[in-house]
């Protein structure tokens, strides 16, 4: 399987490609900045260096050709402003679909955020707010595509171990989850294509990864 991932460079991508890498999948992955290119290929990946803030559907396109599932896994991160993040967190995500659907690649996971559809009237910082509502844009874009399409709703992230038990529902509530755990759920979504037209949040939980699929 060919996987390009936009935000190839993304702690959550990293530990991604290298789970593809480990399985035998091809996965590619969209950077910004030349020097992350070597970080990629220690991970088993491509890297392919094209900024989707400054790039169009056609360039974007090109590099999804041929590939049989995307994965927007990008963030302009904390501390980033405004205004990349809605030229990354929305945008980019937008320019990233778009490209999908012009290169007729079908399977398209996103990773979103949790508290999007309430971006509103949560209870958070306005910098936070303006990244929800980011969020919400893009995946509003997403579902009105035709794609086969997931949104992944990840609680709140951290660096820990990976557990591999993990709550995965359509509303889980608020909880952590490790980064590596996020990763192996990308995975499994890709493998799990009944999951389409769905959006779903993920904490950790006490079912194994592998399991929590059957479920829904």
């Amino acid at each position: 399987m060919r996987v390009v991932i936009a935000g190839g460079h993304g702690q959550i991508a990293l530990k991604l490609e290298k789970l593809l890498s480990a399985r035998g999948d091809q996965a590619v992955g969209i950077v910004r900045n030349p020097d992350h290119v070597a970080d990629l290929e220690a991970a088993g990946a491509e890297a392919v260096v094209l900024d989707l803030e400054k790039s169009d559907v056609d360039a974007v396109a090109k590099v999804l050709d041929g590939a049989d599932a995307a994965i927007f896994a990008a963030g302009a991160g904390p501390g980033s402003g405004t205004a990349r993040k809605d030229t990354v967190d929305r945008a980019a995500a937008e320019l990233f679909a778009a490209a999908a659907e012009q290169a007729g690649v079908r399977r398209h996971v996103q990773v979103g955020s949790m508290g999007a559809d309430k971006w509103e009237t949560a209870d958070v910082s306005d910098d936070f707010r303006i990244y929800l509502k980011a969020k919400k844009a893009a995946e509003d874009d997403l579902r009105a595509r035709d794609l086969e399409w997931t949104i992944l709703r990840p609680g709140l992230l951290t660096d820990d171990e990976g557990t591999g038990e993990i709550l995965i529902a359509e509303s889980t509530g608020r909880g952590p989850i490790p980064r590596q755990d996020v990763a192996a759920i990308l995975v499994a979504l890709l493998d799990h294509p009944s999951t389409a037209g769905r959006v779903l949040e993920a904490i950790s939980g006490d079912t194994a990864i592998s399991q929590a699929f059957s479920a829904l």
